[in-house]
């Protein structure tokens, strides 16, 4: 699990004649177990132990409540497929972005294991929903949009890592089971010639991808209509299940604005 919180940041010192300060992308690498180990000291946590989508749901709602963010960016599935969307296996954002895993109707997942994954993903949308979050639900260009934070609204919004890197124009990092610590060291420079980023400790492989797929909520809280990509159809209940849903995805950032938002 990679857990980052990023904020831009300026930097200090002095200025030249006619240009703006310089800013950065700061990354802050959280320290995120499973739910429950934490209290277990000297205890490290299993990849294989289940993790509970209620209790997460509240600790990600506590940090974000903590460090004031309003746009968290979430890695897996917010919603089942539509039955009239036109497509026999997929969401509309997951065949526009030739999604290898696919959600289908409710209960319906290619490949069959995924159904698991995609199943916790959604019960920790609905977890956060319930504690005040809601689903990105507009398609409008951020700038037309009402400032989330006038309106006091946590908005949750859908990510994408392997398609992230391409719409930064950057190689896809290589799958976790194959990477090595070169792989990462190379994403990691390419990714800082496209953003200013700069981290806490070196990233691993979740905290890189966690940190590329989450860069549009730094667009999408700052109502930049130029930092993203919105791919999909707007969420919706239909039969008594969330449908569709759009995947947001980071473009090279232009001028900075200050902000703060959680992945």
């Amino acid at each position: 699990m990679g857990v980052v919180i990023l904020s831009r940041v300026q930097q200090q010192g002095k200025v030249r004649f006619g240009r703006a300060p310089a800013v950065t992308i700061g990354c802050e690498i959280v320290a995120f177990g499973p739910p429950g180990l934490e209290s277990e000291p000297g205890r490290l946590p299993s990849a294989r132990e289940p993790v509970d989508a209620e209790i997460l749901a509240g600790r990600l709602n506590h940090l974000c409540a903590m460090r004031e963010i309003r746009v968290m960016m979430l890695d897996g599935p917010q919603a089942w497929k539509s039955v009239g969307n036109g497509l026999a296996y997929a969401r509309g954002c997951e065949r526009q972005l030739n999604i290898s895993t696919k959600t289908g109707l409710p209960g319906m997942a290619k490949p069959g294991p995924y159904r698991h994954f995609a199943e916790f993903c959604m019960d920790l949308y609905d977890a956060l929903c319930r504690r005040g979050w809601r689903r990105l639900e507009t398609h409008a260009s951020p700038a037309r949009s009402e400032p989330a934070e006038a309106a006091g609204q946590r908005v949750l919004v859908e990510s994408y890592p392997h398609a992230a890197w391409r719409s930064l124009g950057l190689k896809p990092l290589v799958a976790k089971r194959r990477a090595r610590v070169s792989d990462l060291a190379e994403a990691y420079a390419a990714l800082r010639t496209v953003a200013p980023i700069v981290t806490n400790r070196p990233p691993n492989h979740d905290q890189l991808q966690a940190i590329v797929a989450g860069l549009p909520g730094l667009a999408l809280e700052a109502h930049d209509p130029a930092g993203v990509r919105i791919v999909g159809n707007p969420p919706r209940r239909e039969a008594g299940h969330w449908r569709e849903g759009y995947i947001v995805l980071p473009l090279p950032p232009s001028a900075p604005v200050p902000l703060r938002w959680l992945n």
